[in-house]
């Protein structure tokens, strides 16, 4: 059996799959983000390591505790771009800096001032989100802190060092950094030193289907796992995600709906676009790339509005499936930009709105508003990929947003494409690592990454499509570039 664990922004996943890729067992553990000013988000590591702990005995309690020692390797997936520094004995410095922290915008042109060849070695423009403009804010705003810093690390990394006792990342998380030369798969000493960091201060790389070590003993036996246990390289939370869902050839795809909305398309090359804010990442199996389009808000967009009205999803979806063609057509429009945006607008100033409220507008309504704005976030993402040169006629459906069959055909009729659901797609990154550590310890690629059987299919409806355009011209027209608040003042 084999465990994959999956370091998420609002919650610590695992599962657990056998021999022959069927899911076993499934358990996770809340977290919460630290927001104590605007534009910051943060999470103390302590707690994600706490929390794998109460996930990994919510699996040993469904499996028994004889099955589950018969785990033979582990993957990890995680949120990409975390910045978790350690000092010299490896003690954490401050709590880290978490991808949807937006505060290095001043940090990011200046990195690309000191690193002129930055877009064409990292395929990436510098955005707030990635780890390297971190690193420049902290040196500017806590200098005495960052001369302590001897490593930093990716969130998934954090949880290996607990683990093994070894500083190890793999290129497609590494690749979020703004430290990687992309198309070679090595850290680049140039853009290191444009922050201010040496190639000492970073993880050694492995690609994520390989082994980098074996579980402490002591976390063997509070485990229930033997020592022999191997844990894999693992993946940022997208390439696992994509390895969870078969997404491993040139053109296969996939559209993520989490906390955060992504369009990941596979590649056999090194194909950076930073004009339309396209992340060009590696995959994190040996030589491929991907392509990506990310928005910063999705599902948590209906999250954050059912905290607002005090309702459960599911009651508040029913509510939205039996509205009106005409109260569709009326409905409020909403920018899903809470916590500003990528792809394509790379604007961590961008903000949320809803537009056209009026006295007859119910809660249905908006909630209605807030599935299709998130839809219409990834039509504006699938524009850029196809700017880029990517296109793509069916998407996987993947993260906590595939349980909505309604959200599902939503985005298939908005993006004209067929949207497709599998067995076990909740289950996102966490059944991606599972499989990398299978491939770890001999598990043979086409076999280990076939695609989960098939759940449901939403072909996009022609008619639904076509009503669909003109709400989307007037949410494109909705957003304007604004400068921070306190420029404003």
């Amino acid at each position: 059996m084999y465990l994959g664990i999956d370091l998420g922004t609002s919650e610590i996943k695992a599962v657990v799959i056998d021999g022959e890729g069927q899911l076993l067992a499934l358990a996770g553990t809340a977290l919460t983000v630290s927001r104590l000013h605007p534009r910051w988000s943060e999470q103390a590591p302590q707690h994600w390591w706490q929390a794998t702990s109460d996930t990994i005995a919510k699996l040993r309690e469904q499996l028994g505790a004889a099955q589950f020692a018969t785990i033979r390797a582990i993957g990890l997936s995680g949120q990409m771009h975390g910045a978790v520094l350690l000092d010299a004995q490896d003690q954490v410095l401050r709590p880290a800096i978490l991808w949807s922290d937006s505060r290095s915008t001043e940090e990011c042109a200046e990195l690309s001032r000191r690193a002129p060849d930055l877009q064409q070695i990292a395929g990436n423009l510098a955005m707030p989100g990635f780890t390297a403009p971190k690193l420049l804010w902290v040196a500017r705003h806590e200098p005495q802190l960052f001369a302590q810093v001897a490593t930093v690390l990716l969130p998934k990394d954090w949880l290996r060092l607990q683990m093994t006792g070894l500083k190890i990342s793999d290129p497609s998380d590494a690749a979020g950094t703004l430290w990687l030369d992309v198309a070679r798969r090595d850290w680049s000493d140039t853009l290191l030193a444009a922050s201010g960091m040496q190639r000492s201060q970073m993880p050694t790389l492995v690609d994520g289907s390989r082994a980098s070590g074996y579980l402490l003993p002591a976390v063997a036996k509070a485990w229930g796992l033997s020592p022999d246990v191997v844990v894999a390289g693992g993946a940022g939370d997208g390439a696992a995600s994509a390895v969870g869902i078969g997404a491993i050839n040139p053109g296969d795809g996939f559209l993520s709906l989490g906390t955060s909305g992504v369009l990941f398309v596979v590649n056999d090359c090194f194909r950076p676009n930073p004009a339309r804010a396209i992340h060009a990442f590696c995959h994190t199996l040996p030589q491929r790339w991907h392509q990506m389009s990310v928005m910063l808000s999705a599902a948590s967009c209906l999250r954050w509005f059912c905290r607002l009205c005090s309702v459960d999803e599911a009651s508040l979806l029913q509510e939205v499936a039996v509205l009106s063609v005409d109260e569709l057509a009326n409905a409020p429009l909403f920018l899903p930009y809470l916590s500003g945006e990528r792809t394509p607008h790379n604007d961590p100033y961008a903000q949320g709105m809803f537009h056209g409220l009026s006295p007859e507008h119910q809660r249905a309504a908006l909630a209605y508003a807030v599935l299709e704005g998130v839809c219409f976030g990834m039509v504006d993402g699938l524009d850029a990929l196809r700017a880029a040169g990517t296109d793509v006629r069916q998407l996987s459906l993947v993260g906590g947003g595939a349980r909505s069959t309604y959200w599902a055909q939503l985005l298939s009729d908005a993006l004209n494409v067929r949207i497709v659901t599998h067995v076990g797609s909740e289950a996102g990154g966490a059944l991606g690592a599972a499989r990398l550590a299978w491939l770890a310890v001999g598990g043979v690629e086409a076999e280990v990454c076939r695609k989960p059987p098939q759940q449901d299919q939403f072909d996009p409806q022609p008619q639904r499509h076509a009503a669909l355009q003109p709400r989307l011209q007037r949410y494109r027209d909705i957003y304007r570039p604004m400068p921070p608040l306190a420029e404003r003042q």
